[in-house]
């Protein structure tokens, strides 16, 4: 069983509230309840929780301006519930800083378990102070696991704690492909899911590694397997990038039309210049010629 944990659930249907409390606490958690945001930030005064469950739609003010108000106090992980299925709405909560988000309708044993999850990687982010340095490093990228930092050319790069355990994660595997569900597994211990929350957190990710996010460069899509992380040996051996390398065909090309465009077709030979070209469909000798 889970160590126990102090979860504050913040929901204005008082059904879903206690049936999410009830799994919870089935886990050995104990649960505070909340019904909107002003009571919610209220009781997270009073004791500040290992675990915010926060929905999204709430009396008062909403559930993104419930964390903003929360987070002051100090990290505290979150799951959001969402009934919204729209990508911008995910995007802000991951924006955030949220661990995860559930979209609603959603089954209570799946959220106690990914409850579960988040709370085991916030105990492991708290390293005691005398455990060994985890760090690693692929060309210019740096995450200190046990310090829980990241840099990009010595210059801090801001990362929401999902970020940080996939950057982590492929840091420790470069060269190596996977699918989206086996990083939901393997980063995140979630065994089922939406997996689109991968696809999010890629992107992001690459808006603040990759150079060009449109064309990147170290964490790649791997066509019908899932995504990589590159080192940059692995992409000098792959030569220039794309759009470098689509320039040099067309300017061959180019050297070989002036070249031989008389055989573009195949079906004659060049012109020697050092005789005059002759034209078999011009119709006879010109009339000088018989004089």
């Amino acid at each position: 069983m889970e160590a126990s944990a102090d979860v504050l659930v913040v929901d204005d249907d008082p059904t879903v509230s206690e049936v999410v409390a009830a799994y919870l606490r089935r886990c050995g958690h104990r649960v505070r309840l909340a019904a909107d945001g002003p009571s919610a930030v209220a009781s997270a005064h009073l004791k500040r929780p290992d675990l915010i469950v926060l929905d999204l739609m709430l009396p008062g003010f909403d559930g993104f301006e419930v964390y903003r108000r929360i987070r002051r106090l100090g990290p505290v992980p979150v799951i959001m519930l969402t009934a919204r299925g729209e990508e911008h709405d995910r995007i802000l909560g991951l924006e955030l800083g949220a661990d995860d988000y559930v979209t609603k309708p959603f089954s209570p044993r799946e959220l106690s378990l990914r409850a579960n999850s988040v709370l085991r990687r916030a105990r492991h982010a708290a390293a005691p102070p005398d455990q060994a340095a985890d760090i690693r490093r692929v060309g210019d990228l740096e995450v200190d696991v046990t310090g829980h930092q990241a840099t990009r050319g010595g210059e801090p790069l801001s990362l929401t704690g999902r970020e940080f355990d996939l950057l982590a994660f492929l840091l420790a595997h470069p060269g190596q492909a996977f699918t989206r569900a086996e990083l939901m597994q393997l980063v995140w211990g979630w065994d089922y899911g939406d997996q689109s929350t991968v696809t999010v957190h890629v992107r992001r990710l690459r808006e603040k590694i990759e150079q060009d996010p449109a064309e990147p460069r170290l964490l790649v899509t791997v066509w019908g397997v899932g995504y990589r992380l590159d080192p940059p040996e692995a992409q000098d051996a792959l030569g220039p990038p794309a759009g470098a390398g689509r320039t040099e065909p067309a300017q061959r090309g180019q050297r070989g039309q002036a070249d031989v465009s008389p055989n573009a077709s195949g079906n004659h030979p060049p012109a020697s210049p050092s005789r005059p070209s002759t034209n078999p469909a011009r119709p006879g000798p010109p009339s000088g010629a018989h004089q």
